[in-house]
């Protein structure tokens, strides 16, 4: 079900409004890791993880996509003509935020590590939604997959090597 075609300020103001969502996002989850740099430094970590520095790029590129992505769906079917696909989506913004206050404010292990999962699935459950009806934001999103399957595996190998400052 196409829409109607939108101007192209209406357009740019979409992409406008799909970024600014998704990097509201990451300010929230950003404002949780304000102090994650040295929480980070105290981990033991296993030999395959990243630098620090390295996930603030790595998620500024990621929330880029996102937000180009749900865009996409939201030009081609508006948010009443994808609006399962576009909840999912917003659904699993709110799961990314939570992972970040989860892990490195409360220090929740277990939960953090059961949060990413979820956040997995949800991801998994966008992509399928966002292929029905975009191809393009549909891939646009795999390297997000991709990432969080990296960082599950990170997470897990970080909490059972910290029991004692992860719960």
């Amino acid at each position: 079900m196409h829409q109607l075609p939108l101007s192209q300020t209406r357009q740019a103001l979409g992409l406008l409004g799909w970024l600014l969502l998704a990097f509201a996002a990451a300010a929230i989850g950003g404002f949780a890791s304000a102090s994650a740099g040295a929480f980070y430094g105290e981990l033991v970590r296993p030999s395959w993880a990243p630098p620090g520095w390295l996930f603030g790029p790595v998620w500024s590129v990621l929330y880029v996509l996102m937000g180009i992505s749900a865009w996409l769906v939201w030009r081609e079917r508006g948010f009443a003509g994808a609006k399962s696909a576009l909840i999912v989506f917003i659904v699993q913004l709110a799961a990314n935020a939570l992972w970040t206050w989860l892990f490195f404010v409360w220090r929740q292990g277990g939960l953090a590590f059961a949060e990413i999962l979820l956040l997995w699935v949800l991801i998994a459950a966008t992509i399928g939604l966002f292929r029905r009806v975009s191809r393009l934001a549909a891939v646009l999103l795999l390297p997000y997959l991709a990432w969080v399957s990296f960082a599950s595996a990170l997470m897990l190998s970080i909490w059972r090597l910290n029991t004692e400052l992860l719960v």
